[in-house]
């Protein structure tokens, strides 16, 4: 499989989902040497008629004009350095998206599409683009607060792939560690960390919002049944 697709591609997808006020979500799948792995495209709508895109992926027609009811994608987020593969293939569609990125992983992006900011440009009091601590600034998280409370969208440093398909799917969550046993921090990502500490610092700073009401990934299913007592294992695992 390519890094970057140079052409709209749909790849397996189910349909969006409403994950929550003004959240939209679609679970999908991407061709790995092993077979096919899942992965997750999240929108999210903006004040003044524009959405923001974590994740692009392509979809087929009527589940792109839904997100275009929705509002016109205004930002394409691409949360670290290994989710752009429709990165290109979307800016191409919506030229006028900017596109977002970690500022470390801002030279990987780069190879598929121009990055236009590595900071919060959003312009949405509702919706911040932060990042990570303790990862290189290459790991990107959305905080959503509505009134139906707080939504986090996070990248790679969880994986919930409680319900891979395939032998592929199965072999490679089990072997990377994304959380087919219940939700972990990857082996990858794991080993990666600069700072395991500030992670799970992290990790307690967001368990212990009270309106915390789920937390959506990048890679398998949405948490949100006892979002903040998830974090608390993953942070005393990290200790």
């Amino acid at each position: 499989m390519p890094t970057t697709l140079a052409q709209w591609e749909v790849q397996p997808h189910d349909q969006l989902v409403e994950a929550g006020d003004g959240i939209l979500t679609v679970a999908g799948e991407i061709r790995m040497p092993l077979g096919n792995f899942p992965r997750r495209m999240t929108v999210v709508r903006l004040r003044g008629g524009r959405t923001a895109i974590w994740s692009a992926i392509a979809l087929g027609e009527p589940q792109m004009k839904r997100i275009e009811a929705m509002g016109e994608p205004s930002f394409l987020i691409v949360p670290g350095d290994h989710h752009r593969l429709d990165a290109k293939i979307w800016k191409m569609r919506y030229p006028q998206a900017k596109v977002i990125a970690p500022p470390g992983a801002r030279k990987m992006v780069e190879e598929a599409v121009p990055v236009d900011a590595t900071s919060d440009i959003l312009d949405d009091p509702e919706v911040r683009f932060c990042i990570v601590p303790g990862m290189g600034q290459h790991e990107a998280f959305l905080h959503v607060h509505r009134a139906d409370g707080v939504t986090l969208i996070l990248n790679d440093i969880i994986g919930n792939v409680a319900h891979p398909h395939g032998i592929g799917a199965n072999v490679m969550g089990r072997v990377f560690g994304f959380g087919v046993t219940g939700p972990q921090v990857p082996r990858p990502v794991r080993h990666g960390l600069e700072d395991k500490a500030l992670v799970a610092a992290r990790f307690r700073a967001w368990a212990a919002e009270p309106e915390l009401r789920r937390i959506i990934v990048s890679h398998g299913d949405v948490l949100d049944d006892y979002p903040g007592d998830v974090l608390l294992k993953l942070a005393e695992r990290l200790d």
